[in-house]
């Protein structure tokens, strides 16, 4: 596997994808850990499994189903990924963001993405959700950006902007969807880390100390890449397991899984409302 994706690449994915669909989609949504149950909502539903798309990364982790499922949400032509791939399963942080590649040259130019999220917010609890207003890009400040490398001036800049890495207007859409269906949504930092260990207690009082409410292993490449293609972003965390900030609740993945049995009705909601 070559360390850089190329347009060569994007292009022969998004033609795979385009072959095979019956409407053009216009929004993207990324679901994580546990969350797929969403795409259950979406109506007139094609779906087509990742190993049939040339390069794109399979999910290998349990709770990502793999498949990119498109159908109406209200109203509205939406391309579901039903799991991430990540960096800690031995793609290059360049390939995890192939797919927001492939979103923007299939026209898309809206990507709302999500995750669960272990709290760093001790006010948090399993089953909460968080509006992602900033992000810390722990990963990037460490060198490892899905944008290093050859630019690909295709979709953007070299140097792209971050300031408002999580658009503004969206952000109201899904307040008032929230207040609107009597949803109590917090609004927090999250922050990216490589994983696939789960933090110490001391990493955890070191990322509250910088300001993070939030962590998990995903999401800030992504739209790092959505952003660097001038996409507009709507990012929610959904709360798996609260700050174990002294040690003594153990965290494992099967709880994190186990969360998504609460967060995916709420999180339907909010993305039906906020799409409405």
């Amino acid at each position: 596997m070559s360390e850089f994706i190329t347009l060569e690449q994007i292009d022969e994915a998004a033609a795979a994808i385009r072959a095979r669909l019956t409407h053009r989609p216009t929004i993207g949504l990324i679901l994580g850990s546990g969350l797929g149950g969403l795409a259950t909502a979406a109506e007139h539903a094609e779906v087509i499994p990742y190993p049939e798309i040339p390069h794109w990364p399979v999910s290998t982790v349990w709770g990502h189903s793999g498949q990119l499922v498109v159908g109406q949400l209200e109203g509205k032509t939406v391309l579901i990924m039903q799991g991430r791939a990540h960096y800690y399963e031995g793609y290059t942080i360049s390939h995890t963001g192939l797919p927001i590649r492939v979103m923007k040259r299939l026209g898309i130019e809206t990507l709302i993405v999500t995750n669960a999220a272990g709290a760093v917010n001790p006010a948090y609890e399993p089953g909460d959700l968080m509006l992602i207003t900033d992000h810390l890009n722990i990963l990037g400040m460490a060198g490892v950006s899905p944008l290093r490398g050859p630019n690909l001036d295709e979709f953007g800049p070299r140097f792209p902007d971050m300031s408002r890495a999580y658009d503004r207007d969206l952000h109201g859409l899904a307040r008032e969807a929230a207040q609107t269906i009597g949803l109590d949504l917090h609004e927090g930092v999250y922050t990216c880390l490589a994983g696939p260990s789960f933090e110490t207690p001391a990493d955890l009082r070191f990322l509250r100390l910088i300001g993070s409410d939030a962590v998990g292993m995903s999401t800030v490449p992504e739209v790092t890449v959505a952003r660097h293609s001038g996409m507009r972003v709507l990012g929610i965390s959904g709360i798996s397991n609260k700050a174990n900030l002294d040690g003594n609740t153990p965290t494992s993945h099967e709880e994190v899984l186990e969360a998504g049995n609460v967060l995916v009705p709420k999180l339907t909601a909010l993305v039906r409302g906020a799409l409405g």
